[in-house]
């Protein structure tokens, strides 16, 4: 069996703009019936979660290489480039 997929969506404070990225993602992970653990935090926390995070989505800028994918999640924010963002976000879930 697969095991569950644990993601990080950060901001800069953990509170707004996370906040938006991961009811968008809850909403992904519904529609393809893909269950994971969401986790919101600060950026500054994704150190904490080296070991056992398999992707970050972040508002913010990443100024870090992690041993997982970081994606750029700027575009839940703007609109621009919302669905290409997603399809990302998509198939790194699926892996």
């Amino acid at each position: 069996m697969k095991k569950k997929k644990q993601v990080l969506v950060a901001c800069g404070a953990g509170i707004a703009t996370s906040t938006i990225v991961n009811k968008a993602l809850e909403e992904i992970c519904k529609e393809n019936h893909i269950d994971c653990d969401i986790i919101q935090i600060k950026i500054t926390e994704v150190g904490s979660y080296v070991d056992s995070a398999d992707l970050l989505i972040s508002t913010t800028i990443v100024q870090q290489e992690y041993p997982f994918p970081v994606i750029n999640a700027r575009a839940f924010l703007t609109g621009i480039g919302l669905d290409e963002a997603k399809k990302e976000i998509l198939e790194e879930l699926k892996k």
